[in-house]
């Protein structure tokens, strides 16, 4: 198993503590003792308060001691050793003390803005009509903000109308405009008769609110029509259809600019067959890197999305973004949606996640 990051910091400051005892056992001439304090340094970086504390006293313990080898016993300049190396350890102990409230303070702070996030994204039905629908939305680590991502589902007697998205920017504000862009998706998916139409009403809807950097990528899809799948590509990824027989395909079709940016929009279909899958996903899930900078393959995991419950799909599938990544987690926010058609069943249930978030952050 892959050593944490606190791991290999605390190993090091260990390791570094003992090779400096023995360098300065072995060399005569030069007393080393004041360097001992690196250990507890070194060890503020990632280590817990306790742990740095426990270094500090190591390693002024054994600058007392010292004295054992260097035959310097009490010696004025044995004295001043000593005091450098305790002063020293006692600044790694308050660098380590303030960094963990800082990091406990931040994690506060990414957790109320994951809470207005999960807020602001909506209960999809797990089944609406002939279509079985799993989400899921998950913050990523790397920055102590989050993203826009969103999905929605509009369903009326008429249409079976689905949404994803990403805002472009961070923090508050994307979860704002986020909030818009579905409240935007709302309004046209009940009354548009086509999906070019709610996709030109919901540009022309957000583009007042948008800055001239501002744009929102999304994916309008219908699902109405038995076997066909109608879809509007504004500047997203293109989905991925996983058949039933396992065998999968990017549905690209030429993408129109983005919403907020662009008032014209074409209309794609495709068919698919009772059991084939359909992924709509963020770009967090294909610009998820290794050590290498290579980018997760999402077509070489696609037949995770075959097997199993939609739920355990997805699952599965972003355990393996996060394997890929180097940090074995999410390194950007990704919001991701899992289609199956299944006309055997015509039922609109919605559930909640069985996990309950709010609990996360109790």
């Amino acid at each position: 198993m892959r050593a944490t990051p606190t791991q290999v910091v605390g190993r090091i400051a260990v390791t570094l503590l003992a090779a400096l005892v023995v360098a300065d056992v072995v060399v005569v001439d030069v007393a080393l003792s004041p360097l001992f304090a690196l250990a507890p340094v070194v060890g503020s970086i990632a280590l817990r308060t306790r742990h740095t504390s426990e270094l500090a006293v190591a390693a002024t313990a054994l600058a007392v001691g010292s004295d054992l080898w260097n035959e310097d016993l009490w010696g004025g300049q044995h004295l001043v050793r000593v005091v450098d190396v305790a002063l020293m350890s006692s600044v790694a102990v308050v660098i380590a003390y303030v960094r963990r409230r800082s990091t406990k303070r931040i994690g506060e702070l990414k957790a109320l803005a994951e809470i207005a996030q999960y807020a602001v994204l909506p209960v999809v039905p797990a089944r609406v009509g002939q279509t079985g629908v799993a989400v899921r939305y998950e913050s990523g680590t790397q920055d102590t903000v989050i993203g826009g991502d969103l999905y929605d589902c509009y369903h009326s007697s008429t249409h079976i109308r689905f949404l994803i998205g990403d805002v472009r920017g961070k923090g508050i504000e994307a979860v704002e405009q986020s909030a818009r862009v579905i409240r935007a998706f709302r309004q046209a998916a009940a009354i548009q008769p086509d999906l070019e139409s709610v996709a030109v009403e919901m540009s022309r809807y957000l583009h007042p609110f948008f800055s001239d950097e501002e744009f929102v990528t999304a994916l309008v899809l219908d699902t109405t029509e038995a076997g066909v799948v109608r879809m509007v590509n504004a500047g997203h990824p293109a989905p991925l259809l996983v058949h039933a027989d396992g065998t999968w395909e990017f549905v690209e079709r030429d993408a129109d600019l983005p919403l907020g940016l662009g008032l014209t929009f074409g209309r794609h279909e495709f068919a698919w067959q009772p059991g084939d899958r359909l992924l709509l996903y963020t770009d967090g899930v294909t610009e998820a890197r290794d050590r290498r900078g290579e980018f997760f393959d999402l077509g070489a995991h696609a037949r995770i999305l075959a097997d199993n419950t939609l739920e355990v799909a997805l699952s599965r599938l972003l355990q393996q973004v996060r394997d890929h990544s180097d940090r074995h987690e999410l390194g950007d926010d990704v919001a991701v949606m899992l289609m199956e058609y299944s006309p055997q069943a015509e039922t609109t249930q919605a559930v909640v996640d069985d996990r309950d978030w709010l609990e996360l952050y109790a």
